[in-house]
């Protein structure tokens, strides 16, 4: 299992960590943003393939923000796929 810390940018949250095994998303933890509502993604994504949440998260945009918190999850997996 690999770990992984993404800074995000234009969101409350500022930094998620998660790991990876074999693109699988585990302990999904945001720093920051709207605590109950950050919890409660960890857990939808806990055990899922890190290209489903890219693929459901991916856009996602909060208020008049052009992002949001999942679509941080979303390039936070982007990267860690290498892709």
């Amino acid at each position: 299992m690999e770990h992984f810390t993404y800074t995000t940018s234009g969101t409350c949250s500022r930094q998620i960590d998660f790991d990876m095994e074999d693109g699988v998303l585990h302990n999904v933890v945001f720093t920051g943003g709207c605590d109950g509502n950050l919890k409660a993604i960890g857990k939808l994504v806990e055990g899922k393939k890190a290209e489903e949440v890219m693929e459901l998260l991916s856009g996602n945009t909060c208020g008049g923000k052009a992002t949001s918190c999942g679509d941080q999850l979303s390039r936070a997996c982007k990267q860690a796929l290498g892709a």
